[in-house]
């Protein structure tokens, strides 16, 4: 049994933040429509590293995203198109969007008018700031949320900051966390036959990942210095020059500490007043670093992380992506999975790495095509071939 056997998701979103969070859905089993205009879909299959790709409106961001999915062109400016969109509606278990707040209801497929025929509908808005307040209608891609969240403010050190995060952080988490409401909405209407409308911000969603950060602020009143790669909760944690590179150590709690001090025989380390306790060593941690350097060059970053983990010193190489794709672990774990697309062929991706025990995720089918499933979706809803052939001839499909 697959953890969401059973359940249509109407999926309106494009490129980062809702794909996302129906991806997750799809992969627990969910019969996840991907509903995209006819003029290209969703604007990520123009997006990637490789052109010929994106010609072909398959780039490599899209792939990455939508797996497990169908795909049904629809013109939702075309009165045919809002009322292909209410059947299916009517059909559905849940339905995501991320149009800027006000979009929906213009076209009269708001919640309150799809749950009048459906009323166990979960819809699940997401957008930049939500759909209230002073900024609700301001435009946001991840780069702006960073920077209002304080994210970038948080990020690099003295000598750059602020910093935007590698990887569109803000649009991931807004997923998960679109995806953990719709979850919740989903065990809700279990129990209780409600539908409802779930409000997604991705402003909303970034903020409290930094909670230590804010909490140091909130009730302590201490602003966050950025520190490139030190963690602020302790020292020595971060990163480190060795032999032949840097190691990362967090050596967080005061045993691991004085393991440090031992196994790079500097014992004398740990009752200097100016490291001996764990506050004292934050404050010093500048004057620190360098004498632990000076050791951790003798030798390979692999040669310290070995002894350091045995002796109960979280610790470890940086490893570049590549590497860390296709490391053991990794491999063992079942984190990236393989689909094979007929034109492409097997195509790497990551699947469900929520390892349920009875029900757990499968990637089953590459991402689709724009447009591949129009006709099937198109003939359950009672439409003929002739009336497919004419909404395709009218541009509604």
């Amino acid at each position: 049994m697959k953890l969401l056997d059973g359940i249509r998701v109407l999926d309106l979103t494009n490129v980062l933040a809702g794909p996302f969070a129906t991806l997750h859905l799809a992969l627990a089993g969910a019969e996840v429509i991907k509903i995209e205009n006819p003029g290209g879909g969703d604007l990520a299959r123009k997006l990637g590293c490789m052109p010929e790709l994106n010609a072909r409106l398959m780039g490599t961001s899209f792939l990455a995203q939508n797996a497990n999915k169908k795909s049904i062109t629809l013109n939702l400016k075309a009165p045919d198109g809002l009322e292909i969109l209410r059947k299916l509606a009517a059909t559905a278990d849940v339905l995501v969007e991320n149009f800027r707040p006000g979009v929906m209801a213009r076209l009269g497929v708001s919640y309150d008018e799809l749950k009048v025929n459906n009323p166990r509908l979960i819809y699940c808005a997401i957008s930049g700031f939500g759909q209230t307040g002073p900024d609700a209608f301001k435009p946001a891609y991840d780069q702006i949320i960073q920077g209002l969240s304080g994210v970038m403010a948080v990020n690099g050190d003295e000598r750059l900051n602020p910093l935007r995060c590698g990887f569109p952080v803000c649009d991931t988490v807004g997923g998960l966390n679109a995806a953990f409401a719709i979850m919740g909405a989903l065990f809700h209407r279990e129990r209780t036959g409600e539908g409802q409308f779930i409000d997604v911000a991705m402003l909303d969603s970034i903020m409290p990942l930094m909670g230590w950060v804010a909490a140091n602020l909130l009730i302590g009143g201490q602003q966050p210095v950025p520190m490139g790669n030190d963690n602020f909760t302790a020292a020595p944690s971060g990163t480190f020059v060795t032999a032949d590179g840097y190691i990362n150590i967090a050596a967080n709690q005061q045993d691991q500490w004085e393991a440090v001090c031992d196994v790079l025989g500097v014992p004398e380390l740990t009752t200097d007043p100016r490291f001996e306790k764990r506050d004292t060593r934050k404050a010093n941690r500048r004057l620190l670093t360098p004498l632990l350097e000076a050791r951790l060059v003798a030798q390979p970053t692999a040669h310290w992380v070995e002894i350091l983990n045995r002796r109960g010193v979280p610790s470890g190489e940086i490893a570049s992506l590549d590497e860390a794709l296709n490391s053991a672990q990794i491999a063992h774990r079942g984190t990236l999975g393989v689909v094979d697309d007929p034109e492409l062929g097997p195509l790497r991706v990551f699947g469900m790495t929520a390892k349920f025990e009875k029900t757990p995720g499968a990637l089953e089918t590459p991402p689709p095509r724009l447009g591949a499933h129009t006709n099937d979706i198109l003939a359950g809803l009672g439409y003929s071939a002739d009336a497919i052939d004419t909404l395709a001839k009218t541009g509604v499909i």
